[in-house]
């Protein structure tokens, strides 16, 4: 319908109805933003408490109606569907909580195209089911994440590459996957491809470009490469890319006369 009176407006009416569009998606995302904002905070305490602490009920229903207000501004809004299905999922003692209801809005925010809302499907599908047809249905979606260029899906894509899970094993597109999410900045990722670089695992021929330039192209020792790898990890927080590093300038010393 929106469609057909696009196509059939006149120019000023057609620009009426993209700012009408554009208004819609605006007050959507401030009410996506206030109930992530009240997630956040629950995300902050919730390690020192219950979840069924009646002190985060305030939060709860802060978040709960601020994304259900979004979705009644913009139905199509996708962010508000997964967060949404992320609150009945994974906050047990938000008053209300429902799984049912968690699993048919992340199924719907998938099928619309939320990348976060792919991925998070594909891994439930894989993880809380045993059948065939199951794993199809999660590489599916997985792909359709990766195809959005999502770090998480791009390293859970490559370990199945890697290990020939559910499809035939490819250390090239393994590679390329874990390059890939590494420049996302996915910590596991990078520690992965530094890890299979020392190993003597083939770098990607195709290099992730930034602005037309291309990235590491002056890197052609694997150890400079896995180095510049662990050092995206560190940089993202990770324990173990700073011990990669140390092991690396540790080995750089034996061999120095």
């Amino acid at each position: 319908m929106l469609r057909f009176s696009l196509s059939k407006a006149t120019p000023k009416q057609g620009l009426f109805l993209r700012r009408g569009i554009h208004s819609r998606n605006k007050k959507a995302m401030e009410f996506v933003a206030k109930g992530w904002n009240a997630l956040h905070e629950v995300d902050r305490v919730i390690d020192y408490t219950d979840s069924n602490d009646p002190r985060l009920f305030p939060l709860y229903r802060t978040a709960k109606s601020n994304f259900e207000l979004a979705l009644e501004v913009d139905n199509a809004n996708t962010h508000a569907r997964y967060w949404l299905s992320r609150l009945h999922f994974k906050y047990p003692g938000c008053p209300g909580a429902c799984k049912a209801i968690g699993a048919a809005l992340l199924v719907e925010a998938a099928d619309m195209g939320n990348a976060d809302a792919q991925y998070e499907l594909g891994c439930r599908l894989r993880v809380e089911n045993e059948n065939i047809q199951t794993d199809q249905q999660a590489f599916y979606y997985l792909e359709k994440a990766v195809d959005q260029m999502h770090p998480g899906a791009l390293y859970l894509l490559g370990a199945v590459y890697l290990t020939g899970d559910c499809v035939r094993k490819d250390i090239d597109s393994a590679m390329w996957c874990f390059q890939r999410a590494a420049q996302k900045g996915h910590a596991g990722a990078a520690i992965a491809y530094g890890y299979f670089i020392l190993k003597g695992a083939p770098a990607p021929k195709t290099q992730p470009t930034l602005g037309g330039r291309i990235l590491n192209k002056a890197l052609k020792d694997p150890r400079d490469m896995a180095r510049e790898a662990f050092r995206k990890a560190a940089k993202e927080g990770c324990d173990l890319g700073l011990k990669w590093l140390k092991v690396l300038d540790d080995e750089q010393h034996q061999l120095t006369p």
